[in-house]
C-alpha cells in the first residue's frame, strides 16, 4: 500500500493541441503533394516513351 498520493498528469492545454493539429495536417499535405508529383512525373515519363514509339513506328512505316 501506498502512502503517498499519485499524482495525475497534467493534462495537455488547448493551444499545444492545436499547434500538433495543425503540424499533422501540413505533414499530410506535403505527403500527398509528394506523392502526387512522383505518379504525375512517372505518368509523363510514359507519356514521353509512348510518344517516341508511335514516332518510330510512323516513320518506319513511311520510310521503310
Amino acid at each position: 500500500m501506498q502512502t503517498q498520493i499519485e499524482q495525475q498528469p497534467e493534462r495537455t492545454p488547448i493551444l499545444r493541441k492545436v499547434i500538433a493539429a495543425l503540424v499533422l495536417v501540413v505533414a499530410l499535405a506535403l505527403a500527398i503533394k509528394l506523392v502526387v508529383g512522383l505518379v504525375m512525373a512517372v505518368f509523363w515519363v510514359i507519356v514521353a516513351v509512348a510518344i517516341a514509339i508511335a514516332v518510330l513506328w510512323a516513320l518506319k512505316t513511311l520510310f521503310w
